[in-house]
């Protein structure tokens, strides 16, 4: 049975022997794809995407009835606001943090985003603002492209480098890339579409989503060492791998909320610099802990875990 204070000793040892490119890995993978819950995406990017209602929370958005004068008036006065309320923003600092931790619970999820996107764009339309769901709903779609062309791939790469990055010092950013490689791209690229659409589905039951999210953990890891794995395959065995292990992982999630609350403090800058590297490794030592137990008791399909340099 595995300890979580040995995955994370195993995982430090890990970043320390390969801090910086773990960092660049790490910051291109945020960047590119949104994969980890604060960091520079948490600096960039809006939260309020993730959210079905946005467009009810964003007035001056909506309400293209005012004229430019009167929008930018309505705006100066809310900056005003704001500027009044810093000592009210203070005191809130615990409630910002909670919506920093929610923000990265609702991570698992990130790969679902831009189906939200498309839903704002239906929302649009639903408060007769036509142009502007045509054009969201065409931003949702090249979005969604590029997460099942570019960044699901490099997802699966980042996977990869910290699974070699155990064996290695120095390991060679140059791994992220090699999914895309002797034609292992469309595979890896169709299993995590098909990985991402099954659990938007299950989402729709909303605990069904959260217990998928957890039994589909380990198929990025699983294509990651053999790409040219049948899709069916990587499923059944990421459920084989997960089954008495989706509570234990929720709980080792859980046990970085701590360091995410440092980095909310931090700016993000921690978890750039450590909290992001730590855990993609710690999440790396957990499946090649559930790899070898696979092995060892010879689950269905264990021999597509075929990588024989993994220990």
């Amino acid at each position: 049975m595995w300890k979580r204070k040995e995955l994370k000793n195993k995982a430090k040892k890990v970043v320390k022997n390969n801090y910086w490119t773990a960092i660049i890995v790490c910051f291109l993978i945020a960047l590119l794809t949104g994969e980890f819950g604060t960091s520079i995406v948490g600096i960039l990017q809006s939260e309020d995407s993730m959210d079905p209602n946005y467009v009810y929370h964003n007035e001056f958005i909506i309400n293209s009835d005012k004229t430019d004068n009167e929008k930018v008036e309505e705006q100066k006065e809310k900056e005003e606001a704001k500027k009044e309320n810093i000592d009210s923003i203070i005191k809130n600092i615990p409630t910002q943090v909670l919506q920093a931790i929610d923000d990265n619970l609702n991570s698992v999820t990130k790969s679902q985003k831009y189906i939200f996107k498309i839903w704002d764009a239906i929302e649009y339309f639903n408060i007769n603002q036509k142009q502007l769901g045509i054009i969201l709903f065409i931003a949702g779609i090249l979005a969604y492209l590029f997460t099942v062309i570019v960044a699901d791939p490099l997802i699966v790469g980042g996977k990869k480098y910290f699974i070699e990055a155990r064996e290695k010092k120095n390991t060679k950013i140059g791994i992220v890339v090699e999914v895309f490689k002797n034609g292992n791209w469309f595979n890896v690229a169709i299993t995590m579409f098909l990985r991402n659409i099954y659990n938007a589905l299950w989402y729709l039951t909303i605990i069904g989503g959260i217990i998928k999210t957890y039994e589909y953990r380990m198929i990025p890891y699983i294509i990651a060492e053999n790409p040219k794995i049948e899709r069916k395959k990587a499923f059944k065995l990421s459920k084989q791998m997960m089954k008495g292990n989706k509570w234990r992982t929720f709980i080792l999630d859980i046990s970085f909320l701590g360091w995410y609350f440092l980095s909310v403090l931090t700016f993000g800058l921690l978890s750039i610099f450590w909290v992001n590297p730590y855990n993609a490794a710690t999440i790396a030592e957990l499946y090649i802990t559930l790899r070898k137990q696979a092995i060892k008791e010879k689950y269905e399909y264990y021999e597509e875990l075929n990588d024989v340099d993994i220990k």
